[in-house]
């Protein structure tokens, strides 16, 4: 139960690379798809969740193990957190950068089409938040975590 069946040093390597692949498959996924999360903390959720039980449930053979793997992403995590507080490079790449789908009142759909928003998406977003016209949309941004934020341009 306590003793290692696989090295302490390939526990941590397996861990960075599911961490890496997955998090590279939910950045190529798009913002929509993630919800409120960011990309990273959801990758560890899942990681983390599918580690421990699989020191529970003995596939590791070792709860050890599981907890090596567990503390490797937590460690991934804030170092994450860290290089994107200190560097906007960072913090694009992990991140990435909303999105502008509507400028002036004329919708981006080169941005619409890569970020798989549908046109009867923006329109829905533009109702929840009380605006009828596209022509009164000074900005409509997709942000990281998948909303859609709209701007109007103030009457005088």
């Amino acid at each position: 139960m306590l003793n290692l069946t696989t090295g302490a040093g390939e526990l941590i390597g397996r861990a960075v690379l599911v961490y890496i692949v997955l998090f590279a498959l939910l950045r190529f996924a798009g913002k929509k798809q993630i919800g409120d999360m960011a990309p990273f903390d959801f990758v560890v959720l899942l990681i983390l969740s599918e580690t421990v039980s699989a020191a529970l449930l003995g596939e590791e053979k070792s709860v050890i193990g599981g907890l090596i793997s567990a503390a490797t992403l937590i460690g991934l995590v804030h170092l994450v957190n860290y290089v994107t507080w200190r560097s906007k490079k960072a913090e694009r790449i992990f991140e990435a950068i909303p999105n502008v789908l509507v400028r002036r009142g004329h919708v981006n759909k080169d941005v619409m089409e890569r970020e798989k928003v549908t046109h009867s998406e923006l329109v829905e977003a533009l109702r929840r938040q009380g605006h009828t016209s596209l022509s009164k949309v000074r900005f409509a941004v997709l942000e990281n975590d998948g909303t859609i934020t709209v701007g109007v341009r103030v009457e005088r």
